[in-house]
């Protein structure tokens, strides 16, 4: 029996993700030949922690989907605990040799190439995102989000510069995993500018307020905080070319992830060299937001790939979807749960709910979804304050949606749509009967309202719950996918075991990132190829499977920062 190795364990990874997939997607996400995949299988399937079923209706067609079994799921949890053990050992063996370079050679403007870029947080994971980059004496942030999940985060203590040293920080986008350490970079000393989108500007604030209640904020030093925010931070044009000083200049366009979101070129005339942060890209046809921008010509591209392993559902198939659910679900008088994330996702849900009752082709297709007088409840206090900002940034709306609105159909205030803003609210709706479409945080179901919800509405068979977001290994939302429809499935919330008895559906083309298709696409606009891709913000097969998709169309890519 061969040793089981890190290929084993990413195997099971995906195999959990997805039992019925072919033979080759599983050997392109792993990067490894069909040869290889089958042996590391037969070894799987040997030790008992990988059973092999027959789906395909051609019986003469061998087509298998591989199930973990519970001695998978156990083995699968203990090689968890045994690679991120290792991983963090190598983590602080790195810190410590970085510690020792810096105490050896301590970073002068005067001393460093330009340009150079460092990856402070990001660089191998999907969350953190923080690039400095050193040019004609300056220091750039892009970014300065948080690490969340089993991401971790260079100390701010061991960056190569002093947070009073930078000159200017891009933010992006809102999402905190790109800006959530604002205030503790502030407290450590950056006295820069802060340069963003005007919608981002607006998104920021009420983003942050929120991440700082929570983590129990004093009134004062919330107050202070903002009050600087305000004062550093400017909210610039899409596609306008702006100075910065010592001949660097900036430009940003259009990202199509949420609101606001911006890619950031950096160019310098003398030396000559033009840099693209790519921030997070989103998919075309985004109910509110105009579609990406094409890449602008550069040197050096930076290069997101979140989903660089993956294909999503496109967005007509996902309205199609979605209706069809809503449909089944509201048919016995049953509540629809949708957990979701503040900014973005709840947004995009009341939009495309208004699109099935009011559109005339989806009316016909849907006729119980407006022939009935459903409500549909957002029950996240950020949830909606965040769709009140984005009213007032309409003029940042896609023109489709920009159209709707001048013609009195408000996508995002249509009626049958309730607020639940304090907890009385939420009590009297979490015990009232049903049919009702309700929208509540946290997306992954780790906090926020959504919990209550279903540990009273779990156990109803006549309930539904719907994820459109991604559900991230140990939290309660992948649990529930995961045990739905089986025997005796439970889920522990707030310490309590939910027997799961409610459908469950998972909807995929509401990612707010592109896929590995529309990153190709996306960079295959740009009017010539870049000398050099580095790959950022991805798990470590999304970035090798898209690198190696970016190399056989003739890039240089480099998967490691």
């Amino acid at each position: 029996m061969p040793p089981i190795d890190e290929t084993h364990y990413r195997l099971l990874d995906l195999l959990e993700e997805s039992p019925q997939v072919s033979q080759r997607q599983l050997a392109a996400s792993l990067g490894v030949s069909l040869g290889k995949l089958n042996y590391c299988l037969r070894a799987l399937v040997e030790k008992g922690w990988v059973k092999a079923r027959h789906f395909s209706k051609n019986p003469n067609k061998r087509q298998y989907a591989y199930i973990l079994t519970p001695a998978g799921l156990d083995a699968k949890a203990r090689l968890t605990v045994r690679f991120l053990q290792r991983k963090m050992q190598e983590y602080d063996n790195l810190q410590q040799e970085i510690t020792t370079l810096r105490k050896k050679l301590p970073l002068q403007r005067s001393s460093l190439p330009t340009p150079h870029l460092y990856h402070l947080g990001g660089g191998d994971t999907v969350t953190g995102s923080c690039h400095l980059l050193v040019a004609n004496g300056c220091h750039i942030l892009v970014d300065c989000g948080l690490a969340q999940g089993h991401d971790r985060a260079l100390s701010i203590s061991q960056w190569p510069v002093p947070p009073a040293a930078i000159d200017y920080l891009f933010i992006t986008h809102a999402h905190l995993d790109h800006c959530g350490r604002l205030p503790e970079l502030l407290d450590a000393g950056f006295a820069g500018e802060i340069i963003t989108t005007f919608a981002t500007r607006k998104l920021l604030f009420p983003m942050l307020a929120d991440a700082l209640a929570l983590q129990h904020v004093d009134e004062e030093s919330e107050q202070r905080f903002f009050s600087r925010l305000d004062e550093c931070t400017w909210g610039f044009e899409y596609n306008e070319t702006f100075e910065l000083k010592n001949g660097l200049r900036f430009r940003l366009g259009r990202a199509g992830h949420i609101l606001g979101s911006a890619f950031v070129l950096l160019e310098s005339r003398e030396p000559p060299f033009r840099i693209l942060f790519s921030g997070d890209l989103g998919a075309s046809d985004t109910p509110l937001l105009p579609d990406p921008d094409p890449p602008l010509p550069c040197d050096h591209l930076v290069l997101e790939s979140t989903y660089g392993d993956r294909l999503h559902q496109g967005r007509r198939d996902r309205v199609q979807q979605l209706g069809e659910i809503l449909t089944q679900a509201l048919a016995d008088n049953g509540k629809v749960y949708i957990p979701a994330f503040a900014l973005g996702r709840t947004q995009e849900l009341l939009y495309e709910i208004d699109r099935l009752r009011t559109d005339s082709a989806l009316r016909q297709q849907f006729p119980l979804l407006h022939s009935k007088k459903i409500p549909v409840v957002v029950d996240s206090p950020l949830g909606l304050t965040l769709t009140e900002v984005y009213e007032k940034l309409h003029p940042f709306w896609d023109r489709e949606a920009r159209d709707l609105l001048a013609a009195g159909d408000d996508p995002l205030d249509f009626p049958g749509l309730y607020a639940a803003r304090n907890y009385r609210d939420h009590l009297r709706l979490a015990q009232m009967d049903g049919p009702a479409v309700i929208i509540a945080g946290s997306g992954m179901c780790t906090g926020g309202r959504i919990i209550h919800h279903l540990a009273v509405g779990l156990e109803d068979p006549k309930n539904d719950v719907i994820f459109v977001g991604y559900q991230a290994k140990g939290t309660p939302g992948r649990a529930i996918q995961r045990y739905a429809g089986t025997p005796g499935g439970y889920v522990l919330l707030d310490g309590l075991r939910i027997p799961i008895r409610a459908r469950v559906h998972t909807l995929t083309g509401y990612s707010a990132h592109a896929d590995q298709k529309g990153l190709i696409d996306w960079v295959a606009r740009m009017e010539r190829k870049p000398d050099r891709i580095t790959l950022v913000h991805g798990e470590d097969h999304a970035r090798q499977a898209l690198a190696k998709q970016l190399r056989l169309r003739g890039y240089s890519v480099s998967a490691e920062c």
